[in-house]
């Protein structure tokens, strides 16, 4: 797919007129053409900021949704949203923070993202959980952990608090980005996702490095995100997991394990193959509802149950990848 650099006077505070980029990617998954970095983070920016018109946006949202994003685009779409919100400070400490995006929930299954936060921070790592409250039809992250006792926090400040005691923090997307959030919200009014979809997952939410765990859905994002993370990501930043997602979420299968590539320097690492042969399933909640789940999770922290050998393996990887040598 060809790239575009789209002539534009962009002017803060002013309404941003986007029809000369919709006419080039609006042309359908084949006849599409991408727009530069540049390009993609000045559009992306005014879109946050509200200076994009109702018609203009779902015009763009659509065209993206059919063309799909490009390693250029998503990078410079990123690079707005970052650019955002105010970054968080982590605790000084043993470990770089982890970050798990939690957009998803659970559908079919048990939603075990807080096992897999909570094991990470009880081990000494910050962990910033970030995502959505509720989500009609799924159990979400910030219901089980609710359950659990750790509340959403209201603030960048409550989230910083919480890391520094050693909890896990739980921050609901419309207090860490809420630029971002209301790009999000628009799935309710087009019923369709958006690229915004795709940056909450892979966004760093810190003002050092971090420790991003990403899942994706589709191969198709496999292959984009492999891309962007080994080309166009800021080393600086810190890396990432990428696998596909348990049910959207970046938990490991408790039943059977996913591969894990790890991106460090553009360099990729394979740190967990793919399983192709389960023995024996362990023993998981008999229902996917919050209590149920969270009652379920609270007798594995206290070793009544034995920890999934998928998400042992994934909490042991993250803390090696995410320990700050010395």
């Amino acid at each position: 797919m060809t790239t575009v650099s789209i002539p534009h006077h962009d002017v803060a505070g002013e309404p941003f007129p986007a029809a000369r980029f919709i006419k080039e990617i609006g042309r359908g998954k084949n006849g599409a053409r991408s727009m530069t970095r540049d390009d993609a983070c000045a559009l992306y920016r005014a879109m946050l900021e509200g200076r994009v018109s109702d018609l203009e946006l779902g015009g763009i949202l659509l065209s993206m949704r059919i063309k799909g994003e490009s390693v250029d685009e998503i990078a410079g779409f990123l690079d707005a949203a970052e650019a955002s919100f105010a970054p968080l400070a982590a605790p000084a400490g043993a470990y770089l923070p982890i970050v798990i995006p939690s957009y998803n929930g659970a559908r079919k299954m048990a939603n075990l993202t807080a096992l897999l936060a909570l094991l990470l921070a009880r081990a000494g790592a910050p962990v910033l959980v970030h995502g959505v409250s509720s989500d009609p039809g799924r159990v979400t992250t910030a219901e089980v952990l609710a359950e659990l006792g750790v509340p959403a926090c209201a603030s960048h400040a409550e989230a910083e608090a919480a890391m520094l005691r050693g909890e896990v923090a739980f921050l609901p997307i419309e207090a860490l980005a809420p630029q971002m959030a209301h790009l999000l919200s628009l799935r309710r009014v087009l019923g369709v996702r958006n690229s915004t979809h795709t940056l909450v997952k892979i966004m760093q939410p810190f003002a050092g490095p971090a420790l991003r765990l990403v899942s994706y859905t589709h191969p198709e994002y496999l292959e984009m995100l492999g891309e962007y993370f080994t080309t166009a990501a800021p080393v600086e930043r810190g890396g990432a997991f990428l696998m596909r997602g348990t049910e959207g979420e970046t938990v490991a299968n408790a039943n059977k394990a996913q591969q894990i590539d790890w991106f460090h320097g553009h360099q990729r690492t394979v740190l967990v193959e793919k399983q192709l042969q389960v023995e024996q399933l362990p023993h998981l909640p008999a229902e996917r509802d919050a209590a149920t789940t969270a009652h379920w999770i609270s007798s594995v922290l206290r070793g009544d149950i034995r920890v999934p050998a998928s998400i042992a393996e994934q909490v042991e990887q993250c803390l090696q990848a995410a320990k700050v040598s010395g």
